[in-house]
């Protein structure tokens, strides 16, 4: 369930339910519902309190300004699950009618952005400034039909100085494989940045 956008000292005073979160991409309300993978656990108010922190000293200087959450983010109703610093991060969508193709199935687009929708995150906690996407490889298994929910799950595999490699899995809640994917991130050189 999206919350909306929050100021970072009204999710620090522990102003809202259970936490509001996310770096320079998300503020959503970390609930995991009924997910079965033992993995997958609900961030802790503290867990998401210094993602929060760090993301806001990563971003909130310089002049620049990050919209949070970006609209796609919002329009597909993601929810972060867990996040393993400077590792992986896993995000659900719930698979809507306006997401499908004319078979009634997630669209490959779609599958695409949630794709993106959990590997820019994890690049900008990872590279602590923000990133873009250089090439997406998706390989689609199984179809996604209406009324699931869908859980990717991204994992950094390789950073160099500039570039992020990561790799990606989307599965249902019953764990079943649907797709994977990889990509790589450039990282952008923004003044005023985190090492600038």
């Amino acid at each position: 369930m999206m919350v909306g956008v929050f100021s970072h000292i009204d999710i620090l005073k522990n102003k809202l339910p259970l936490a509001t979160f996310f770096l320079a991409f998300v503020s959503v309300n970390v609930t995991a519902g009924n997910i079965s993978r033992d993995f997958m656990q609900t961030l802790s108010t503290q867990e998401t309190q210094a993602i929060l922190k760090e993301m806001t000293e990563n971003f909130n200087h310089g002049g620049r300004k990050i919209t949070v959450p970006p609209p796609i983010f919002v329009a597909m109703n993601a929810e972060i699950i867990s996040y393993t610093k400077g590792k992986s991060i896993t995000v659900s969508f719930p698979v809507t009618e306006d997401q499908t193709n004319p078979m009634g199935m997630m669209q490959g687009g779609v599958i695409a952005a949630a794709f993106d929708n959990a590997f820019g995150p994890l690049s900008y906690l990872v590279a602590k400034r923000p990133t873009t996407t250089i090439d997406m490889n998706i390989q689609y298994i199984r179809g996604v039909a209406v009324g699931q929910k869908v859980i990717v799950n991204a994992s950094i595999e390789a950073k160099g100085f500039s570039t992020i490699h990561m790799i990606g899995e989307m599965r249902t809640e019953k764990d079943k494989l649907l797709a994977t994917a990889t990509t790589n991130l450039l990282i952008l050189k923004i003044p005023g940045g985190v090492g600038e």
